[in-house]
């Protein structure tokens, strides 16, 4: 009993020594976790240089796009054959995609082998032997009826400029077919395609392919791994680092070839004689140093150097090397994991070192496994360092604390080492300790994957058909805007006639303003502001001459919902109450000052301070108010309360306002232009086209209220059922058709309209119609403004998206970002169509060749909105070229405008009574 314990002791202690002889001789191949995170650091910053459009020209990782450009979603179906070039067997497949309530994946393929002649001979002879094959299984499978999408993959690396087309850049994995580098190889596969039924719609790399296998599996895999013969990593990108593609929406598929990683020198400090050697003896001396040091076609010769080294040396076998151990290629990978099967003990290692005539010892079998060891641990330790590079990016792109992703891998290096994928997971995890990943492994991942690809592809194709045709009514064409601009034209004038005043849909309301500012207005001023669901009080002090200037006080008093849509008298007696807590803030309780009245609804005036309410606006229902003079009503509530008195001078409609408001700094402003929550223009007419105004001479500002263009039917045809959805479930159905396509009111609404018949479609959200989406209102127009922002990246959309309660993935927030960018551009091209009109009427009213005016704009819209001011211009230049327009944003249109007509109408009364 006791000789068995002193010989365990001494094998352990014989194991042990050996263990730290050959540590300290392999110290270099020991890679401690201070030099894995350098590692990590230098592939990120390689990945920087891949990306840029400068920078990757000289870059080892090349970073190649591979516009695979989404994962899949479970809802693509259908038949598609797949072949798989890229080792040392050839393989087709035909794979069946099923979605009948659960999604399915059946592949039935075949195998064939790739001579050395086709592998090293011309590139007819490789394409011509692949279609060869590609036709043996159709016909073997009763397919070649059937004209099948194609999928390939193509496991060498190629720089793509579409999913379809990719130029060889090199051949690698003992390749070295003439005439196929620098040329699309999928035109040569089609080339010799050409007699059979068979459509390649996408070129695929083995490890986007197992990225795409996988994630179809797992809707979190973002990142593809291969570690086998040869060894790679693609994950999705988000394409506003990708300056080699244009387009900044949504992600895409970077394959990072990172074998080449280190052909710079960047990794010289950590390579040893032994991989020098290893590419010196290599094909392709200086290329692919990365993947030299880590895939399983170099480790077992790697091993191989190092015994033939250690055994010249006399620190094994004696000092005696046979003749294998000297052959290359003598030792492979699976020698090597054999041999670190430790629950089999030495055995394995005794039995392929006697293969080799090598006479091994007991201690000669420990250092050797030990060796094997510390190989295989350095590639696994490496490939750990650049995978948590990539893991790292992908955290940093979403900005989030923790990622949580899964990592599709592939490869017999990772499937058939017994330690390798317990060692790869366990460092990761240790360089990125916030990142939680989860390692998927795939089944025929590179070519089930190009399958995967090619459905991903034609779902893609199919949803961007359907979504194209919801969003074309939107895109109007210049024909159509100008057909707008003509009736628009046409409305504006049938309204100026007397014998139209009971059927105009443009109703051309005289405000009696008959002048602009000239500089001479002094005086305080008190001014009202109702036209939404807050109220303004304000007192404005305005001064002339020299030093001419105009101050504001003002508050903001709430209108509850209730006051809104109750009875009139409610509404203004809630106005005068907040008036009389206005004039006692500012102290002024006992003054009888001028006052302008802004009100931003329909009125039919008979004079300045006389207006009849046509019809109420923004959600207005307040009772008793149509038809009648809402100067009266105000007067009559400040004489029910009997505390102050004022002189009405004015009753102001906020786009007049707009105007008086920019004619104060800029003379040449005869145009007002509100875009807002609602739609509106007004503008300065000559008299003698005013015919229910008596007098020819001088100009008045007509209020247009255009809102209620095409009440009539005159645009129908350029209406959408959106457009109508909207309407009938607004509180005026049939009325202010086009504010309702124009306004910040109801873009939000049309939005959502468009957003729930995709849904429905199943071309959004998975077609799932959350409850938040159902309820009408929820989706604002400043969500479009946001949502749109050229500034806000695709995860900020999905979070302002997510905050009403709509779960999207990165496509998702794609499309909803167009839909909202086809809503808000019809709409600034349909206000530019109605301003061209007034713009031409003006023009000609002058008999000028040319007008230059300015245009005063308020309005959320059009000051908040990324891209409507622009669109809305554009449309205005090419629709009234003849005319050179300034526009002018409006300080205060609705307050100051009101104040400085009260003001111009006192001057203009004073000169009056003189």
């Amino acid at each position: 009993m006791f000789a068995v314990h002193l010989l365990a002791f001494y094998f352990t202690k014989l194991k042990e020594d050996q263990i730290k002889k050959v540590d300290r001789y392999l110290y270099q191949l020991r890679l401690s976790d201070d030099t894995l995170r350098d590692v990590a650091a230098r592939f990120q910053a390689e990945m920087v240089k891949g990306l840029g459009r400068d920078t990757n020209p000289t870059a080892a990782v090349k970073m190649l796009p591979s516009f695979v450009r989404s994962l899949p979603d479970g809802s693509e179906k259908g038949d598609f054959l797949a072949v798989d070039l890229g080792g040392s067997q050839f393989r087709a497949l035909q794979v069946k995609v099923s979605q009948d309530g659960k999604q399915s994946c059946q592949l039935e393929s075949k195998y064939y082998p790739t001579p050395k002649e086709v592998i090293q001979g011309s590139g007819a002879e490789l394409f011509d032997y692949v279609a060869g094959c590609l036709l043996d299984f159709m016909e073997s499978r009763n397919l070649t009826y059937k004209k099948l999408p194609l999928g390939f993959t193509f496991s060498f690396p190629c720089r793509q400029t579409k999913l379809e087309e990719g130029v060889l850049l090199s051949w690698t994995k003992h390749f070295k077919v003439r005439g196929v580098q620098d040329t699309d190889v999928v035109s040569s596969l089609r080339k010799a395609l050409e007699k059979h039924k068979a459509n390649v719609l996408a070129l695929v790399n083995d490890t986007v392919g197992t990225m795409m296998t996988c994630g179809y599996e797992d809707q979190r895999c973002e990142v593809g791994l291969i570690i086998g013969t040869g060894t790679n990593a693609c994950y999705m990108e988000e394409m506003r680092h990708i300056d080699l593609v244009e387009g900044d929406e949504g992600r895409m598929c970077i394959n990072t070839e990172w074998g080449a990683f280190g052909d710079d020198g960047s990794l010289e400090d950590i390579r040893t004689e032994f991989d020098r050697e290893i590419d010196q003896g290599s094909l392709n001396p200086g290329k692919q140093l990365f993947e030299k040091m880590i895939s399983s076609l170099h480790l077992g010769e790697l091993v191989r150097l190092i015994l033939l080294k250690m055994t010249k040396e006399g620190l094994l076998f004696n000092g005696k090397a046979s003749t294998a151990l000297c052959t290359k290629g003598k030792i492979e990978m699976k020698h090597v994991a054999a041999m670190e099967k430790y629950k089999e003990g030495l055995s394995n290692t005794k039995e392929i070192l006697t293969e080799l005539n090598l006479f091994p010892s007991e201690e000669d079998c420990v250092a050797v496994q030990h060796v094997c060891t510390i190989v295989s641990f350095r590639s696994a330790n490496l490939c750990a360092a650049a995978l948590a590079a990539i893991l790292t990016r992908l955290r940093e792109n979403k900005k989030v604390l923790r990622l949580r992703t899964t990592v599709g891998i592939d490869g017999t290096l990772y499937k058939a080492h017994p330690q390798y994928a317990k060692r790869l997971h366990k460092v990761v995890r240790r360089l990125v300790p916030t990142c939680d990943v989860r390692f998927l492994l795939s089944t025929s991942g590179s070519t089930r994957g190009a399958a995967m690809v090619t459905a991903v592809a034609r779902r893609l194709a199919e949803q961007r058909k359907r979504i194209d045709a919801v969003l074309a009514p939107f895109l109007l064409a210049p024909a159509a805007l100008r057909e707008v601009r003509d009736k628009m034209r046409k409305e504006l004038e049938y309204g100026l006639r007397r014998d139209a005043q009971g059927t105009a849909t443009v109703k051309m309301l005289p405000t009696y303003v008959r002048g602009t500012p000239d500089g001479t207005e002094k005086g305080k001023f008190l001014a009202l502001d109702l036209g939404g669901t807050n109220f303004r009080v304000l007192l404005v002090k305005i001064r002339s001459g020299r030093r001419k200037s105009v101050r504001m006080y003002n508050k903001i008093f709430a209108i509850p919902l209730e006051i809104m849509q109750g009875t009139g008298e409610e509404l203004f007696d809630h106005i005068v109450q907040c008036i009389a807590e206005f004039l006692e803030y500012m102290g002024i309780t006992g003054a009888r000052l001028p006052l302008g009245f802004t009100f931003s609804f329909p009125c039919r005036q008979a004079s300045i301070d006389k207006g009849t309410l046509v019809g109420w606006t923004k959600g207005f229902k307040a009772t008793d108010c149509e038809g009648e003079d809402v100067v009266d009503m105000l007067r009559e509530a400040i004489k029910r309360r009997n505390e102050f008195d004022l002189d009405i001078v004015a009753v102001v409609n906020d786009t007049v306002g707009t105007m008086m408001t920019c004619g104060y700094e800029d003379p040449k402003c005869e145009i007002g232009l509100i875009a807002g929550t609602g739609s509106n223009v007004c503008y300065m007419e000559d008299m003698k086209n005013i015919e229910i105004v008596e007098g020819n001479e001088g100009k008045m500002c007509i209020n247009t209220e255009w809102g209620g263009f095409g009440d009539n039917g005159c645009i129908d045809n350029i209406r959408t059922e959106y457009d109508k959805e909207v309407d009938e479930g607004s509180l005026n159905p049939g009325k202010q058709r086009y504010e309702k396509m124009t306004s910040g009111m109801y873009l939000g609404e049309i939005v959502r309209q468009i957003l729930i018949d995709l849904t429905r479609q199943g071309l959004l959200f998975r077609g799932q119609i959350s409850e938040s989406l159902r309820k009408r209102g929820i989706f604002e127009t400043k969500f479009l403004s946001q949502i749109e922002s050229d500034r806000l990246a695709l995860l900020q959309v999905r979070r302002i998206l997510q905050q009403l309660g709509l779960d999207s993935t990165c496509e998702d927030s794609i499309v909803v970002k167009e839909v909202c960018g086809a809503v808000s551009a019809r709409a600034a091209r349909l206000c530019g169509a109605g301003l061209a009109a007034v713009l031409e009427k003006k023009r000609e009213n002058r008999g000028a060749e040319r007008l230059e005016v300015t245009v005063g704009v308020d309005g959320t819209l059009y000051k908040l909105h990324p891209h409507f001011s622009r669109v809305l211009r554009e449309t205005v230049k090419e629709l009234a070229p003849q005319c050179d327009v300034t526009f002018m944003l409006s300080e205060d249109g609705s307050g100051k405008g009101a104040a400085l007509i009260t003001a111009v109408a006192k001057r203009m009364r004073n000169v009056g009574e003189n």
